[in-house]
């Protein structure tokens, strides 16, 4: 191989259907910054459900996921957007993100402060933006009561810690008693232990509910609403559908939101929480739940047990 072609090919994940796994490492063209994007070496991504559920079960073959990345800026854009060159950075990338160089414009990417490490920072895009926005739906916080389901997940574990900091009072629904230790060092007052909320139910009425289980999960949720209070839906992973009590979600005031990051960025772009999510960090008013951490050759088998909910919080892969 010439020193050209090595210059215009990287390392990225790819879909090949072929392969049982379906993960592989494979060269690919190395992508040709706009005007007003930045090229970022990337060191650290971590994984999200969403993208590697696509990944292993959906996409075709040459699909390429991922969202979260952080590095270094190899080079800065040609508009003078963004930062310069040596910057490190954390990046919501939108898609094409578990690769070894990313383009990604000035309004995706924040800069990360010496104190917090890339492997930390790469866990920020996807589960701490969406647990920031769903905490922010149900301002003011302080002395009200939040429930957190899925709590020792990825958005789970970054939500307890930022409804804390807003002086909530914090319940979590977990599935297994092996993960209360965790969620109360990071903010549960109290535990609800469940698949369907029904331990959380006695523990309510709450202002503000973080639903990401879905079926009967949600429609116990939005029975346990105070008046005005908010039931922010993140996810469906336990089905799509269900039948819940009019009557009793119907207590005054009382709304379900769909959380989808994608439109949330058309009011506010991912630097703005990016940045504000990694000054916590700084200051050690933030962590993020890393369960592993990996090479990025280990990809497939770290997106499996992801799958398989083999650890609770974040993966990490490093090139």
């Amino acid at each position: 191989m010439n020193i050209q072609t090595m210059k215009s090919t990287m390392k990225a994940v790819v879909v090949d259907t072929s392969r049982p796994e379906r993960l592989v490492l494979k060269d690919v063209p190395r992508p040709e910054p706009k005007p007003g994007e930045m090229l970022v070496k990337v060191k650290a991504i971590s994984l999200n459900r969403g993208e590697t559920r696509m990944a292993l079960r959906e996409m075709a073959d040459g699909w390429r996921p991922g969202w979260d990345a952080a590095g270094w800026v190899e080079k800065a854009a040609a508009d003078g957007s963004g930062p310069p060159a040596g910057t490190q950075v954390v990046c919501m990338s939108g898609m094409f993100g578990w690769a070894e160089y990313i383009a990604v414009a000035e309004p995706a990417a924040a800069i990360v402060p010496d104190a917090v490490s890339l492997e930390d920072a790469a866990c920020l895009p996807v589960a701490a933006l969406t647990a920031r926005r769903a905490v922010q739906l149900g301002a003011p916080l302080k002395g009200r009561k939040v429930l957190v389901s899925g709590a020792s997940g990825g958005v789970g574990t970054f939500a307890l810690q930022l409804a804390r900091l807003a002086d909530a009072k914090v319940v979590a629904a977990i599935r297994s008693e092996a993960h209360a230790p965790l969620v109360r060092r990071l903010g549960a007052d109290e535990v609800a232990l469940g698949d369907d909320l029904a331990g959380a139910a006695g523990l309510g009425p709450y202002d503000l509910v973080l639903e990401s289980v879905g079926g009967q999960s949600l429609a116990a949720a939005l029975g346990t609403l105070a008046p005005g209070a908010t039931c922010v839906l993140l996810g469906a992973s336990a089905g799509s559908q269900t039948t819940f009590d009019a009557a009793r979600f119907r207590v005054g005031g009382t709304r379900l939101y769909g959380l989808v990051m994608g439109y949330e960025f058309r009011r506010e772009p991912p630097c703005v929480g990016l940045a504000e999510l990694l000054a916590l960090m700084a200051e050690g008013k933030l962590r993020p739940e890393i369960a592993l951490c990996a090479e990025m050759g280990e990809i497939a088998e770290v997106a499996a047990r992801l799958m398989d909910r083999a650890f609770v919080g974040k993966a990490v892969l490093t090139f």
